[in-house]
C-alpha cells in the first residue's frame, strides 16, 4: 500500500484559497457538490446493479437477496448487510486481501445511515416467521477514488436499493430462483436518509471533498439526514480523523449539512425511485 504524499506548497495553496476566497482549486465553492452520474442495469444477475460517478470518484453497487434463517430475537424480520471492497485499481493506497479498517468503517457508516433511518422494511422481508426471511446484501466496489468515497458509496447504496427487484421464491425448495419479479424490495420511502460527509480544510467546512482536500482535512463528520415534513431529520452521525471539533465548527457543519441536504436529497430520491 503506497502512502499518499502531498507537497507542503500544495497544502498551503488549498487552505489559503479556501480561507481567503471561499473557493477550491477545481473552482467549486466550499458547499458545492460535483455532478452525479448514474448508470443502471450493469449486471442482469443482481436485483439491481449500478455505476455511480461523482466527479472522478466512481463506484459499482449491487443488491442481491437470499433466503436465510432469522435471528432468534427478531423471528419475523429480514436482515441487512453492507460489504465494501476498496480495490487497488481505485487507489495506490488500497491493497488486495482482507478488508482493512478504512473499508470496514466505510461499510459501517453506509450501513448505519440506511439501517437507523428505517428505510428498509425488515418485517416486509419475512417469508415464514421463525423459519425463513430475506437477507439483503449491498455490495460496493470502488473503481476510482478521487475523494469522498463515503458519500458516493452511500448515494449508490440508496439508489441501488430503490431500484432493486425481489427474486422469485421457490416455496417447495425454499430457495430463490435466478429471475426477478416486478416488485421492489419492501422500503419505507418516507424514511430514506442521505449520508453527507463534511471536512474542515484549513478553517473552512467543505462538502464533497477532493482527494487532496480529504488528505489534509483536520476532521470529518458524516451525518445521515432524512425528511421530516420538509425539515431535516438526523438519523445517524459519525466523526472521523483525529482533529477535535469546537462549537463554532459544529454549527458550521450543521448549517452546511442542511443546505446540502435541501439540494441533494430530492435528486437522490428521484434517482432511486424514478
Amino acid at each position: 500500500m503506497g502512502e499518499y504524499v502531498m507537497p507542503n506548497l500544495q497544502r498551503e495553496k488549498i487552505e489559503e484559497y479556501l480561507d481567503e476566497a471561499g473557493k477550491r482549486l477545481d473552482g467549486r465553492n466550499a458547499n458545492e457538490h460535483r455532478v452525479i452520474i448514474v448508470e443502471d442495469d450493469i449486471s442482469p444477475a443482481a436485483a439491481s446493479a449500478i455505476r455511480v460517478k461523482v466527479g472522478k470518484t466512481e463506484v459499482l453497487c449491487g443488491v442481491h437477496l437470499a433466503p436465510t434463517t432469522p435471528y432468534p430475537d427478531s423471528p419475523d424480520e429480514g436482515t441487512f448487510m453492507t460489504g465494501v471492497e476498496l480495490h487497488p485499481m481505485a487507489s495506490q493506497q488500497f491493497d488486495i486481501g482482507r478488508p482493512k479498517i478504512n473499508a470496514i468503517e466505510l461499510g459501517r457508516v453506509v450501513d448505519r445511515g440506511i439501517r437507523e433511518s428505517g428505510f428498509i422494511d425488515f418485517k416486509g422481508l419475512c417469508i415464514e416467521k421463525g423459519e425463513k426471511v430475506w437477507q439483503v446484501f449491498v455490495d460496493i466496489i470502488a473503481i476510482n477514488d478521487d475523494g469522498n468515497l463515503l458519500d458516493v458509496s452511500g448515494i449508490a447504496a440508496l439508489i441501488a436499493l430503490g431500484r432493486a427487484r425481489m427474486p422469485v421464491y421457490n416455496e417447495e425448495e425454499g430457495r430463490a430462483e435466478h429471475e426477478f419479479t416486478t416488485n421492489g424490495i419492501p422500503l419505507n420511502k418516507k424514511a430514506m436518509s442521505l449520508n453527507m460527509t463534511f471536512h474542515q480544510v484549513g478553517k473552512t467546512i467543505v462538502t464533497d471533498v477532493s482527494k487532496e482536500e480529504e488528505h489534509i482535512s483536520k476532521f470529518r463528520v458524516s451525518i445521515a439526514i432524512g425528511d421530516n415534513d420538509g425539515k431535516p431529520r438526523i438519523t445517524a452521525m459519525q466523526k472521523g480523523k483525529a482533529g477535535t471539533i469546537n462549537v463554532t465548527a459544529m454549527q458550521d457543519v450543521l448549517k452546511s449539512a442542511e443546505e446540502t441536504w435541501k439540494e441533494l436529497f430530492p435528486k437522490i430520491k428521484e434517482y432511486a425511485f424514478n
